[in-house]
């Protein structure tokens, strides 16, 4: 029986020295993942936030070390900044990236910063679930590059990592602590990514619902982005045409106009166009208009917004298109009258202030467009 209870003890001092109640992390530091969309690709960054705590100055150059050091544990003798507190500091790409314009796989890495004052190496390692640098080995990087640190006029108490300057494309990441900016941009070739998605997603069930709409995003895409038109076209005859899914409508024949008219075919662009129409609403057809006036084709615009008019002659929408085409195509005092007409059916006072503007703009002989 004493053997027994000697077991147990002895267990349960095993399991109480291994095992961990959650707790803020050591330190005082904080834990904290921040990620975002770059176009289609997902950012994620894992970390432990030390604070400043009352060493300003002496964070940079004796806090965290120049270089590479030896830190007296683990098997690294020259072991780079975990950038971040605790356990390593992680990143992971959902695709391939550039990193200032090298390439990087996708995938999940260890994080590490070599401080200079003038340059700083920042390193993605493949080995991404060692605790902190102390194991760090230069034979696992994956990429090295180096960076320019930017000095800051305020103190950042708790170390940041953030993301500015987005685009679809890229972004910059910067990581911030103390008086000092450590910025890296991370580049991706959007558009073949996006396309590579479209290609596999339209062999999926979302081909199937919500259907036509999906063939016509990815035509769309490749005709506002001016890439893979051949491809992008056939997508649209998809969208119009494919069994048990295209549909012809307003928004599939709209695109679908928009391909002709980008290889040159402006008389079938325009036949289509008026098949469109009669099958558009109101808000559609306003709109078509309005970009019609955005291509400085005022008469074209004109003929549609009268189409619009003809088909709903009593609604606020409507009204104020034909004060725009009138306007378009010089006759003010005409469209004087249709902004009169539409102001008393304003909507809100957002609409009513604008048709108001429109009224002193048109009174004074200027173009409300």
């Amino acid at each position: 029986m004493k053997k027994i209870l000697i077991a147990c003890l002895a267990l349960t001092c095993y399991i109480v020295s291994y095992s961990q109640l959650t707790a803020p992390p050591f330190g005082g530091n904080k834990k904290a993942m921040v990620g975002e969309r770059i176009g289609i690709t997902d950012v994620t960054i894992h970390y432990d936030r030390p604070g400043v705590k009352g060493r300003e100055g002496k964070i940079w150059g004796e806090l965290i070390q120049k270089g590479f050091t030896d830190q007296g544990f683990g098997t690294s003798k020259a072991a780079p900044w975990r950038a971040g507190a605790n356990e390593n500091t992680t990143i992971e790409f959902s695709t391939p990236v550039n990193i200032e314009g090298q390439a990087l796989p996708a995938g999940k890495y260890g994080f590490f910063i070599a401080y200079e004052p003038e340059e700083c190496t920042v390193i993605f390692s493949k080995n991404a679930s060692s605790w902190g640098s102390f194991y760090y080995d230069p034979k696992e990087d994956a990429l090295r590059v180096k960076v320019k640190p930017k000095p800051l006029d305020k103190s950042v108490e708790w170390l940041t990592y953030a993301f500015t300057d987005e685009t679809n494309s890229g972004a910059t990441i910067s990581l911030t602590w103390e008086k000092l900016q450590i910025p890296f941009k991370v580049e991706t070739d959007y558009n073949n990514l996006q396309l590579e998605s479209f290609r596999r997603e339209l062999r999926s069930e979302k081909a199937f619902n919500p259907g036509w709409q999906s063939f016509n995003q990815a035509a769309l895409f490749c005709l506002q982005n001016n890439v893979s038109l051949e491809e992008g076209m056939k997508w649209s005859e998809d969208a119009i045409n494919l069994p048990f899914i295209g549909q012809k409508n307003f928004t599939t024949l709209s695109t679908r106009a928009g391909y002709l008219r980008k290889f040159n075919k402006e008389a079938e662009a325009d036949a289509l166009m008026k098949e469109a129409l009669n099958l558009g609403t109101m808000n559609q057809i306003h709109g078509y208009a309005r970009q019609l006036l955005q291509q400085k084709k005022p008469k074209e615009a004109f003929d549609v917004f009268k189409v619009n008019y003809d088909k709903n002659p009593n609604e606020f929408t409507t009204q104020v298109g034909m004060a725009r085409g009138y306007s378009a195509i010089g006759d003010y005092k005409k469209a004087l009258g249709f902004a009169q007409k539409a102001l008393p059916k304003a909507r809100d006072n957002v609409n009513k202030l604008s048709v108001e503007k429109m009224i002193k703009t048109l009174q004074e002989g200027k173009d409300i467009n």
